[in-house]
């Protein structure tokens, strides 16, 4: 028998008793060590001098040497005078062996009455088993934590979804892969920071709580602030003021923090969420795109340890160069429309009526466009592809194409029939900047919630004068669900949002 599965017929606290009585066992077995003055939620710390996967992964290095780990009790097969159980850690799982005459039989005792689920600490000395299995021989074991509810499923994780992301700390301990998916989101994390740290950018905050929700087409979540008795937003964007630092002489700076839009939710939207933006004084949008092949290929490198990327059915490429293509072109090239050749509202609408695109009566001809793009186009982006030029009905805050008005120097990048990125040659010029405000405004008159107001203050900001300056938007959240292959964006938030259980 393997000596790291779990026996079903030992070492488990009564599996035939539901989990309440479970619980009660458990409680005596506290209060027992208590009234011995053994209570283990009086230990403050252990030496804990290594993880599992750094034994496991260099036995050579370790095999004899005395290491000091500790962990959960996972599982456990009893052998009359010894026993082996198996520990988890941060980086993975390892198995001990114990033995009476080697811990003291008063010890020994005590540990055949713990509970999986215990947190312990185990000191011995590493060693291969005969069928070949690294573990630690112990030589002292201490219960450090008691686990008074039962880990569930006989320990092979949460089977029910929504119970997972509801109890985060019991996925993490028994969901395959899961605690790997955060760790590996922390990396990707310090990546992006040292890639940009080391190009000279300056990571800044910037408010959250914000009269003027602006520089993204959403609808903000609204409080009251007691102290000035007043309505306040949480921001649904970082860009506005990541520009005004721009303006004041910043010239390379980026925030990654939390954006909160008042949204459905799906598998590629949570209400709260993890943007970065990051503006370059003296670049556009050209240089937004070289940035960001550089980083992501980097980041990939760096934490995948590969440039092809297995995500679902697809093995994506980042480290060829990525595709550019103008929104128009994609268009052309699935449906065979072409918007150079579609010049008023009429000719736009005849074209979504003859093709199925569903619009409103106040969209203009960019929205129309940019409906096709979507009906049409963005389920076909698997490789990364940068998308350029899109209409300015919906790029308010974008520099015009100079030999084409309706069009903006702006792109998006899709990967895996998502957008991972938002970029711009920014507008710097305030008259146009308050005009196409002015165009937000009549939006919202006419009912779109998600447009955006008049912000004074950026356009004082804008009359100061910025600089030429090229930015982006990343979803963090997203790129994460690439380089990690999970499917939803509730897979690799810690803590999504849930609907209440009442």
């Amino acid at each position: 028998m393997d000596e790291n599965r779990e026996n079903t017929a030992a070492a488990r606290d009564s599996d035939t008793i539901n989990e309440t009585d479970q619980r009660a066992v458990r409680v005596a077995k506290l209060k027992a060590l208590q009234s011995e003055g053994r209570d283990p939620y009086e230990i403050v710390r252990y030496d804990q001098t290594e993880h599992s996967a750094q034994i496991t992964s260099d036995f050579e290095g370790y095999e004899g040497k005395d290491v000091s780990i500790a962990g959960r009790m996972l599982t456990r097969r009893i052998m009359g005078k010894a026993s082996f159980f198996t520990l988890q850690d941060l980086e993975g799982r390892i198995q001990a062996y114990v033995r009476r005459d080697d811990v003291g039989e008063d010890v020994y005792n005590d540990f055949k009455k713990w509970d999986i689920g215990d947190i312990v600490g185990v000191k011995g000395f590493v060693f291969k088993t005969r069928t070949g299995e690294i573990s630690v021989h112990a030589k002292e074991i201490i219960l450090l934590s008691k686990a008074l509810a039962p880990l569930p499923e006989k320990f092979h994780g949460l089977t029910n979804t929504d119970l997972r992301y509801r109890q985060r700390y019991v996925d993490l301990i028994t969901g395959e892969g899961v605690l790997e998916t955060f760790v590996k989101r922390s990396k990707i994390l310090a990546s992006i920071r040292n890639y940009l740290n080391a190009l000279g950018f300056l990571e800044v905050e910037t408010p959250m709580l914000v009269e003027n929700a602006g520089g993204a087409n959403a609808r903000p979540f609204v409080t009251h602030y007691n102290a000035l008795n007043i309505d306040i937003n949480l921001r649904i964007s970082l860009e506005l003021y990541l520009k005004r630092l721009i303006v004041g002489g910043m010239e390379k700076v980026y925030e990654i923090g939390r954006v909160f839009r008042n949204e459905g939710m799906d598998s590629r939207h949570n209400p709260e969420f993890t943007l970065m933006e990051l503006y370059q004084a003296y670049t556009d949008f050209h240089g937004m795109m070289e940035l960001t092949e550089n980083m992501f290929r980097h980041v990939a490198l760096e934490v995948c340890g590969t440039t092809d990327i297995e995500y679902g059915e697809y093995v994506i490429d980042l480290g060829s160069p990525f595709k550019r293509i103008t929104m128009t072109e994609c268009i052309k090239e699935y449906t065979g429309v072409d918007f150079n050749e579609i010049d008023t509202l009429e000719q736009a609408r005849a074209a979504a009526d003859k093709h199925g695109v569903e619009y409103l009566s106040r969209h203009k001809r960019g929205d129309i466009m940019s409906a096709f793009f979507e009906t049409f186009c963005e389920e076909k982006l698997i490789q990364p592809t940068f998308v350029t030029e899109h209409p300015i009905e919906i790029s308010p805050l974008t520099k015009m194409k100079p030999d084409d008005p309706r069009l903006t120097q702006r792109f998006e990048l899709f990967i895996t029939s998502r957008e991972m990125a938002n970029a711009y040659s920014e507008l710097n010029d305030p008259i146009d900047q308050r005009r196409r405000f002015e165009a937000q405004e009549e939006l919202r008159r006419l009912g779109d919630e998600e447009a955006n107001k008049i912000d004074e203050d950026f356009i004082n900001a804008l009359e100061i004068g910025m600089p030429p300056t090229g930015g982006i938007g990343y979803g963090i959240d997203r790129l994460v669900m690439l380089l990690t292959n999970n499917q939803s964006i509730r897979d690799v938030l810690l803590f999504p949002t849930m609907k209440p259980l009442d």
